[in-house]
This record gives structure tokens, C-alpha cells and sequence, in this order.
């Protein structure tokens, strides 16, 4: 089956950069949806930034211009370049994946997605 391993989290100050990775392994060929999310303890996992297999690419407000999406050439690793990191970025990333291109209107909804990684934390200090 389908897994996914989130790897690059870790510590940084405020304003510094950090790059997180996804390995999927078990994946075949077709259409898809991978990103990330973020989710802080008692609250929702909201997503960050996604993209299909078109290579289209959906972004958070919060996260538009300092975080970029892309997949590597093996199609098996997902990347987040996260830039400018705030405090409020802190928060545990997790890498997901759809066996569907995203959707507009639902791409950002944690039950679109079927498969999930055991997340990394990110924690940005001020």
C-alpha cells in the first residue's frame, strides 16, 4: 500500500528557511493530489499547499510567496521550500496524498485525502 515519510523538519529563527521532504512509496502511475498540511494540538489540520498531477499548484493565503511546492522528477518525493518562516508557522507538518487530481473547491479539506505521513515538526522561534 501507499506510504508516506515525512523527513527535513526541525528548528529555525524567525526569518530562516527550512525544506521538507515526502517519500511515497507503493504509488503507481495516475492521477494524484499530494501536499501538505499543519496541524497545532486541539485544533484542525488546515492545508498549506498542494499540487496534481498536472503540476498545478494551490497555496494558504497565509504561506503564498514564501512557501514553494514541487515534486521531484521520480514523482516519489513531494518538497516544501518554507522561506521568511514566522512563529506562527510553527506547527506539525503533514505530507497527504489523493488518488484524484485536487480539487478548487475542496483542496484544502484534510477528508480528501486517503493517505497521510506521521508527520515532522517545524518550530520557528521569535
Amino acid at each position: 500500500d501507499v506510504q508516506l515519510v515525512e523527513s527535513g523538519g526541525g528548528s529555525v529563527q524567525a526569518g530562516g528557511s527550512l525544506r521538507l521532504s515526502c517519500a511515497a512509496s507503493g504509488w503507481t502511475s495516475g492521477r494524484y493530489c499530494m501536499g501538505w498540511f499543519r496541524q497545532d494540538p486541539g485544533k484542525e489540520r488546515d492545508g498549506v499547499a498542494v499540487i496534481s498531477s498536472d503540476r498545478r499548484t494551490r497555496y494558504a493565503d497565509s504561506v503564498k510567496g514564501r512557501f514553494t511546492l514541487s515534486r521531484g522528477n521520480a514523482t516519489a518525493t513531494l518538497y516544501l521550500q518554507m522561506d521568511s518562516l514566522k512563529p506562527e508557522d510553527s506547527s506539525m507538518y503533514y505530507c497527504a496524498a489523493a488518488r484524484d487530481d485536487c480539487r478548487a473547491a475542496s483542496w484544502s479539506d484534510p477528508g480528501y485525502f486517503g493517505y497521510w505521513g506521521q508527520g515532522t515538526q517545524v518550530t520557528v522561534s521569535s
